[in-house]
Order: C-alpha cells, then sequence, then structure tokens
C-alpha cells in the first residue's frame, strides 16, 4: 500500500527535499496510526477518529477551508464534535466555518472549539490591526494585502493544562509560550503522539520574526524538553511532515531546544555584560554542530531575528547606542549625509561602489539616506532597487527575501514615476 507522507518524511529526515520546499503542502492524506490521518496542507491537519465524532486538531487557513474541508470528509463523513487550535495563526485556527455551517445545515450539535484562553484576545488583536496584518502579509509572501475579518474562539478555554476527552480517546493540551502565547502542545499518552504546533516546523524556530509581536525563545525550548520527557513515538508538526520514531522525534526535540536555549543563553550573556545590540548581533550563532540538521535550516526566520527578539523581551526597544534613543529622522541624516558626501548623486554612487564590491548591507544604508532625503529622486529610487534585488537574491530567510524584495518593488515603481511616496 503507497504511503507517500511516510515516504516524503524519509526523504525529510534523510536531507534530501531542498530547504524552500519543506513547506511545500502535497494535499495528501494518510493514517498515521490506527483512526489518526494526517493530511499535509500548507498549516497541517489531523483527523482523528473517535467513538463520539471526529476531533481535528488545527483547521488550516482561511484561503483554502473548503478545500480542506473536502479533504477531510474524503477521509470521514462523522460529525465533527470538537476542533483543537494548537494558536491562533490563521493559517491553524480559520478553516472552520465549513463544517460550522454543515452541523446547522444537518442540525447537528455545533462542534466544540478547544484552545487556550489568549488565543480569543489574539483573534480580538487581528481584528484591530487588520490592516497592517494585510500589508505584512502583503509584503512577506508578495501577494495582494488581504486578512480575514471574521474569528471563531474556543469556547473551551483552559490556563495551564486541560484534559480533554471524546469518547474513548483523552488529550492532554499544555499552554507553553514561544512562537506565541496561545500555544498549545498535545499528548495522547497511550498512542504516544505529540501535537507540536508551530513549536516545530522543519525550519528554524519562528522566534524572532521582525513584523511580528514578541517570541519566547526559552519558555519555546523548555516546551520542547517537556515534549521529550514524555518519550513521543510520532511527532506530529505544524508543517512539513511528521517525524517517526522515538529516537528521531528525541533527537529532533532536544536539537531544536538547544538551538533555542544557546542564542537565548549567549545574549542574555552579553546584555549583563553591558554590551549594545549590534556587538551581540555581531557575536551571537546557533550551535555550530547542528548547522547541517536538515530540520534548523533558516528558511523562514533568522538566528539574527531571534537574537533581537531576546533583546526585546528582556531590554525593550532601545538598542544601547545614545543617539538610537531620540533620533533624528531618517530625512534629516540622510539631508546631512548627502552633505557631507558632496550631493545625493555622490551618495547613490558611493552605494553603488559598495554594492559593486559586495558589501550590499552598508550599500543598503547609504541609498535609504539619499531616497529619504530627496523621495523623487528616480536615479536614487533606480539604485535602491538593484541593491535590494540583489540582497533579496542573496537571502535564504522568506522573511528576509520579502522585506527586502517589498523594498525593491517600490523604488522599481517611484524611480518609473509611479507608485506612493517613498
Amino acid at each position: 500500500m503507497s504511503r507517500p507522507i511516510s515516504e516524503l518524511a524519509e526523504r525529510f529526515w534523510a536531507g534530501a527535499v531542498p530547504p524552500g520546499q519543506l513547506w511545500k503542502p502535497t494535499g495528501q492524506v494518510e493514517e498515521m496510526a490506527d483512526g489518526v490521518f494526517f493530511l499535509h496542507t500548507f498549516a497541517n491537519m489531523t483527523v482523528v477518529r473517535t467513538g463520539a465524532g471526529l476531533v481535528l486538531i488545527d483547521t488550516s487557513n482561511y484561503a483554502a477551508r473548503d478545500k480542506t474541508f473536502a479533504l477531510v470528509r474524503s477521509v470521514d463523513a462523522a460529525p465533527v464534535v470538537a476542533a483543537i487550535y494548537t494558536h491562533g495563526h490563521a493559517d491553524h485556527a480559520l478553516g472552520l466555518p465549513p463544517f460550522l455551517a454543515e452541523a446547522r445545515a444537518r442540525g447537528r450539535p455545533r462542534p466544540r472549539i478547544v484552545g487556550h484562553r489568549n488565543v480569543a484576545a489574539r483573534f480580538t488583536r487581528y481584528q484591530c490591526t487588520n490592516g497592517y496584518n494585510a500589508l505584512i502579509n502583503a509584503r512577506q509572501f508578495g501577494i495582494a494585502p488581504a486578512w480575514p475579518q471574521d474569528y471563531d474562539a474556543p469556547d473551551l478555554v483552559y490556563d495551564t493544562t486541560l484534559t480533554f476527552t471524546a469518547g474513548e480517546v483523552s488529550l492532554e493540551l499544555t499552554h507553553a509560550r514561544g512562537e506565541t502565547d496561545d500555544h498549545t502542545w498535545i499528548w495522547w499518552a497511550e498512542r504516544r503522539i505529540v501535537w507540536t504546533g508551530d513549536q516545530f516546523i522543519w525550519v528554524t524556530p519562528n522566534a524572532g520574526n521582525p513584523q511580528k509581536v514578541q517570541r519566547y525563545a526559552g519558555e519555546w525550548a523548555a516546551s520542547l524538553r517537556a515534549m521529550r520527557t514524555r518519550e513521543p513515538e510520532l511527532l506530529i508538526p505544524g508543517h512539513g511532515v511528521p517525524i517517526v520514531g522515538r529516537a528521531r522525534v528525541a533527537q529532533a526535540l532536544e536539537d531544536t531546544a538547544e538551538w533555542l536555549e544557546t542564542l537565548e543563553h549567549e545574549t542574555l550573556a552579553r546584555m549583563n555584560a553591558g554590551a549594545t545590540l549590534d556587538e551581540i548581533v555581531a557575536e551571537v550563532r546557533p550551535p555550530a554542530r547542528l548547522a547541517t540538521r536538515p530540520y534548523l535550516q533558516a528558511v523562514y526566520d533568522e538566528p539574527e531575528y531571534v537574537v533581537r527578539n531576546v533583546w526585546r523581551l528582556y531590554g525593550g526597544w532601545w538598542d544601547g547606542i545614545a543617539s538610537h534613543l531620540k533620533p533624528a529622522r531618517e530625512a534629516e541624516i540622510g539631508h546631512e549625509v548627502a552633505r557631507l558626501a558632496g550631493g545625493i548623486e555622490r551618495l547613490v554612487a558611493r552605494a553603488e561602489e559598495l554594492a559593486a564590491a559586495g558589501d550590499l548591507a552598508l550599500a543598503g544604508h547609504l541609498v535609504d539616506w539619499a531616497v529619504a532625503a530627496d523621495p523623487d529622486a528616480r536615479a536614487a529610487h533606480a539604485a535602491r532597487a538593484a541593491i535590494y534585488a540583489a540582497r533579496a537574491k542573496d537571502a535564504a530567510a522568506l522573511m528576509t527575501r520579502g522585506i527586502f524584495t517589498a523594498a525593491a518593488r517600490e523604488s522599481t515603481e517611484r524611480a518609473a514615476g509611479t507608485g506612493p511616496r517613498a
């Protein structure tokens, strides 16, 4: 019998899948254990068959909800009695409406929605920042700005732990701050299955993310170690494919915990010694021995961003450089630097020289000052577009590439005399 997910999982573990393909969903379904169906969608779903009906673990995203509904129904037509959110991110917790509509249409009880108490607060925040989140999505993924307005909050909430029972199935839910403050990991002791949510996602942990709210690297690592103590034999992640086998699961959990702990420990040590954020970012790196792990590649987030988030958590937003506490505006700095350089043209020329020599980071500073000093300077925007296109090409992490690509696109439009004022 074909087992496409299990076969793909072997390729993931062997490092035979290119890092950029790790999150590509296949739309395949496989029964990973008796009555446990894994749905390989962008944000994974699991259907657990119980004597009382189906339990969904995560519900995938709002854009693909009709497809995921059909996929679930290809597995089993039984009533859905509950959906458990591992967290409230839009790609995990917004696929429920078709199931709710089906229950209403067929006169069935409404499925219970289970999650941590903070999920509802997240949904409220999303409603308050709808436009901002739409812009982040557009910048990060290169798509049209869009963000959902409607959310189905949990009606069964908990604070620390919760034992949820449906028929003969008993699942232990545990709260753990990590990628979010509303995260839940799930343990089924009888089957030795752990659902990690986005605490494990087959790439470096999303613990930095420069455009999102606070992450919690230390607590994240602690949750992975807590999962490890249960000795799981099957790990079902928030993205990517399952990990099968006690030894492999243990290794993945321990390695990821060590990766996070190292970045937090080394950052804190330098903070306590009086280093600035600039100095810390230049020095702190993940453990070298983990650099080849296929599940710890910087495909989405970057270690540097995690360091910055650790600083933000423990030290606030000021980076330790005095002029940055109450800085001049970028336009003022741009005007002054251009004056010192002998004009915007000289500033742009120097940026292009640096870019040609391979120093794209420094070139980015100079060209940003140039367009800040004169937002209508088309030649400056043309140089900026080229510099950030090159930076995007060099970027391995999607977040970095998305931001640089957006900057290049913005200046391309400005150089052509179109688009909003920079």
